[in-house]
């Protein structure tokens, strides 16, 4: 399924201003609040941050393999698992820095493509079919997704 233009436009616009959306929720935000324990086995705020650099860079591969390979295989990973391996204890200056970074290469990418480039497609290990414009889709409100869920997290809601 093709997203039509305006459509697509308007996730652009969503994708663009994630980073922002983030930085807002973390605003003013304490180490204490960084690290207020959550119901439920939910993430802190600080773990929050970290799952996005991650996320944010395998989400660059895969829009990366969708466009230069022909019909890439796209992985999923455990992320509670990253989460335990990869000390989501530490602090978030670096973690942001790669969400902003990735982010604005990737929206810069995005705003360059062809027709025939958001066309293309490749198969996701978890959820079949997978083309750009889903991509797109993901990930225009994952920032914002947890954006959220920080601003959850710092008032000590679920």
């Amino acid at each position: 399924m093709t997203t039509e233009p305006a459509d697509r436009a308007a996730l652009l616009e969503r994708y663009r201003s994630g980073m922002t959306d983030l930085e807002d929720a973390l605003a003013g935000i304490t180490e204490a609040d960084l690290d207020r324990p959550q119901p439920a086995a939910e993430w802190t705020a600080r773990q929050v941050v970290h799952h996005l650099a991650d996320s944010e860079s395998m989400a660059s591969i895969r829009l990366r393999r969708l466009i230069a390979e022909d019909d890439p295989v796209i992985h999923g990973y455990d992320e509670p698992e990253w989460a335990r391996r990869l000390h989501y204890d530490r602090p978030i200056e670096a973690s942001m820095a790669v969400v902003a970074a990735v982010r604005a290469a990737s929206l810069q990418l995005l705003e360059s493509l062809t027709p025939a480039e958001w066309a293309r497609t490749g198969t996701h290990t978890e959820s079949g079919s997978y083309s750009v414009d889903r991509w797109l889709e993901i990930y225009a409100g994952h920032t914002h997704d947890h954006a959220d869920q920080i601003r959850r997290a710092t008032r000590g809601q679920a």
